[in-house]
């Protein structure tokens, strides 16, 4: 609850409006999460591939002066095939997946290829965030709440009631989701890898209770 005020509900006529508000911010953190999958009968080779190829990548992330690396995920998976109701062993699978944060937005192209042209063959996410999304949210906020306070004033008019309305009960609506873009898997490449972060869209909505 954002605002609140003791009233009569008895003595008083009352509305209840939502409110949006909408900021745009430009994302300036790129959020990466790529890595290498081996499979193979022999779940020593397809380690040993998975760590060899995994290293190269990491080598050639860090010649591009990319630091922040996390290991996110790493997964052995027995595989099989089922072939007129019995099961058939096929090997394992290997998977090893980095974070990466970075916020040389211009360079997430450049990184992706790097990583590839060094072995990875998996990219899970690339998600573009906002440092400042608080600050942001906060804007969108209050124009929810003007908003709303708009809506009131509108109606009155329109209604041509004697009083204005006042504001009594303001409640900030659940969040929802910011989306963020989202690959599967990544091929061959001549050039760079165009990739453009675009702008965010962070909404804000309130519900408010007026009386008159």
């Amino acid at each position: 609850m954002l605002y609140s005020n003791a009233y009569d509900s008895k003595q008083n006529n009352t509305m209840i409006l939502i409110g949006n508000g909408k900021v745009t911010a430009t994302p300036d953190i790129a959020l990466l999460r790529l890595g290498v999958q081996t499979t193979g009968e022999n779940l020593m080779t397809a380690q040993s591939d998975n760590a060899r190829l995994s290293q190269a990548v990491l080598l050639g992330l860090n010649n591009m002066g990319v630091t922040d690396i996390k290991t996110y995920q790493y997964t052995i998976d027995k595989l099989y095939d089922y072939v007129n109701g019995n099961r058939i062993d096929r090997g394992y699978s290997v998977r090893n997946i980095f974070e990466i944060r970075m916020t040389s937005m211009d360079q997430v192209g450049s990184v992706i290829d790097a990583a590839v042209n060094n072995g990875a063959n998996v990219v899970d996410l690339i998600e573009f965030e906002v440092s400042n999304s608080d600050a942001y949210y906060i804007q969108a906020l209050n124009l929810a709440v003007m908003n709303a306070y708009q809506k009131a004033k509108s109606i009155a008019m329109n209604l041509r009631l004697k009083m204005e309305p006042i504001p009594v009960k303001i409640t900030e609506n659940p969040r929802g989701p910011i989306p963020f873009q989202q690959l599967s898997a990544i091929g061959e490449r001549a050039f760079t890898t165009p990739i453009e972060p675009g702008n965010k869209q962070i909404e804000a909505s309130v519900t408010a209770e007026f009386i008159y």
